[in-house]
């Protein structure tokens, strides 16, 4: 049975009087993390998987407080990017525990990535191109490998993220068999990984299996052809409800269906959860700046942008919006956008919320998952400061950025360009 923390975090469950002080304190926009959430969100769905080997997919959130507070609770990292490797390692992970899962990696990540296999043989590389494995033999690299292989089946929130049928991930089905065979011959194959699609919730539920079920028959073909297979590794997807009317999911019914769909593996299972284990445990504070009533709309502008969180924008995005300065106010519906030069920056329209005032403090909830990991300074905007909260404590834990961070390459380009000059 799972544990008894809540499936679901909701903006009401919140201290509002907390995030009112801590707003007033460290100013917005800014993201307010529960590194004790994370903790609670990891063991219950470990909970619910107890035959499994559960590893964190870092691309979720690579906060150093999030990749810490895993660690402490016992989780392993699985990682994208060799900037997601070096992350893990800085906040404690042990290189022979981490799998990499290459994605068209750039030469400067798989040169990382076996300098690091070199000191550290448990490392593993998961690739999903043949020719990802021919630059990696050419790199000298003959340790612990995995092949990423394409069910054809995409399950998800959004077309943007069913990978499980996207060409660009994986190695086509009818060709793994020949593939491992080969990859056999110049690695050390110790498994297989598919991941079918991200925000996976009750509708999508039945196709997810599905794609578990045929990974895992492929398993078995490919286990059966060799020497066997250390782990099949069916990645994550597992979502949480962002609207108000959704249901979470039930981790031991999903567990049971997830068991079924695998049948008999002499294998590991892995699974890598990362939105399931963030999404609820960190919020963003804006303070509104404007109130415009028009024919159209009454539009409410904040300080926090697309800028700030590219959800809404870049897959249209539901994240629920509350107004914890004056929740008691009647309900008046709004269109709430940031301030940004384009349409898309919009986080919620004809959305009833307390009706807003100027300096009221609206919270953003489920901003865990790629909220801070896909913020960026369109405008010139410095990104936001994250705090994380321990109770009545809070430390900040990514400072904001200035004006000077966000031109201080150009800045030192320009050093660097003059110490060059002068020393010809």
């Amino acid at each position: 049975m799972t544990d008894a923390s809540p499936p679901i975090r909701r903006l009401a469950d919140w201290d509002h009087d907390q995030l009112l002080d801590i707003a007033a304190e460290y100013d917005t926009p800014l993201y307010v993390l529960d590194p004790s959430r994370v903790q609670e969100n990891y063991r219950r769905f470990s909970a619910a998987f107890l035959d499994a080997h559960v590893m964190y997919a870092a691309k979720a959130h690579t906060g150093q407080a999030v990749l810490s507070a895993l660690l402490e609770a016992g989780a392993d990292i699985e990682c994208a990017a060799a900037g997601e490797l070096q992350r893990a390692i800085q906040a404690g992970a042990d290189p022979d525990t981490l799998q990499y899962t290459a994605v068209n990696p750039p030469d400067r990540d798989l040169d990382y990535a076996v300098d690091l296999a070199s000191d550290h043989p448990g490392f593993t590389i998961t690739a999903g191109a043949r020719d990802t494995f021919d630059r990696l033999e050419s790199r000298g690299y003959d340790g612990r490998v995995a092949i990423r292989i394409n069910p054809g089946i995409g399950t998800g929130h959004h077309e943007k993220v069913a990978t499980g049928k996207d060409a660009k991930f994986g190695i086509p089905y009818d060709e793994v068999p020949e593939v491992a065979d080969d990859v056999r011959e110049r690695f050390d194959l110790v498994g297989i990984h598919a991941h079918a699609g991200s925000g996976v919730l009750h509708d999508d539920l039945d196709d997810h299996c599905r794609a578990i079920a045929k990974v895992a028959e492929m398993g078995r073909e490919v286990a059966g052809a060799g020497e066997g297979l250390e782990f099949v590794d069916f990645g994550g997807g597992f979502g949480v409800p962002y609207r108000e009317d959704e249901e979470p999911l039930d981790m031991d019914v999903v567990g049971e269906k997830v068991r079924e769909a695998v049948g008999d593996l002499d294998a590991q299972i892995k699974l890598e959860p990362g939105r399931y284990v963030v999404a609820d445990a960190e919020l963003i504070l804006t303070t509104v700046n404007t109130v415009k009533e028009t024919p159209a709309a009454t539009v409410v502008g904040v300080d926090a942008s697309l800028a700030t969180m590219i959800r809404p924008a870049m897959f249209d995005s539901y994240h629920p919006i509350r107004n914890i300065t004056a929740p008691e106010r009647e309900d008046y519906p709004v269109a709430i956008g940031g301030p940004c030069c384009t349409s898309a920056d919009v986080f919620a329209t004809d959305r009833p919320v307390a009706r807003p005032e100027r300096e009221d403090v609206l919270a953003i909830g489920n901003c865990g998952a790629y909220g801070y990991e896909l913020a960026n300074q369109f405008h010139s905007q410095p990104r936001p400061a994250e705090v994380a909260i321990d109770g009545d404590d809070v430390r900040v834990v990514r400072r904001r950025e200035t004006m000077a961070d966000v031109t201080r390459v150009e800045d030192e380009a320009e050093i660097g360009s003059a110490s060059a000059e002068s020393d010809r």
